[in-house]
């Protein structure tokens, strides 16, 4: 395997842990705000960063590829309004898919069949991210300006 790709497969570990932290951020955002379905979504979406960081490392592991963490990004930002945060997780989650693309595209340059065969559940994994952080988005733009269309929403997303 190429040195670049494992240095990607490497910050890619990093990434999934500063998108972690981020969705933890935004869970805290939510939290203070008393949005709990909210609070509870993105805490949920902090978990699953955490699985997609391990599932990483397990294969950085399982190819014999060293790795040491490096310190964690801060990707939090000061939302002014309800909204920010649900803007921030698509644009993130774009990002996300740019990283793991470039990735894709480089196993197979490489003819690295292993690898693109484990970044198949990454590709697939974050078209539904995007398609949900999408969705999310624009069921928050029908009932931002209604006050009982957002508890709804809310109670909604704590069953998540």
């Amino acid at each position: 395997m190429q040195e670049n790709i494992k240095k990607l497969l490497i910050q890619q570990v990093n990434k999934e842990l500063a998108s972690a932290y981020l969705y933890l951020d935004m869970s805290k955002f939510y939290k203070t705000k008393s949005i709990e379905g909210f609070a509870h979504w993105f805490k949920k979406q902090a978990s699953e960063e955490l699985e997609h960081a391990e599932k990483f490392m397990d294969y950085l592991a399982d190819n014999d590829i060293e790795y040491k963490f490096e310190p964690i990004e801060v990707l939090a930002k000061d939302y002014k309004n309800l909204k920010d945060p649900l803007l921030h997780q698509l644009e993130h989650e774009k990002y996300v898919t740019s990283l793991i693309n470039e990735i894709y595209r480089l196993a197979l340059e490489e003819n690295n069949y292993p690898l693109v065969r484990f970044l198949n559940w990454f590709i697939d994994e974050q078209v539904e991210e995007e398609k949900t952080a999408k969705e999310l988005l624009e069921k928050f733009e029908y009932v931002e300006n209604c006050k009982m269309g957002l508890l709804k929403l809310d109670e909604q997303l704590k069953a998540r």
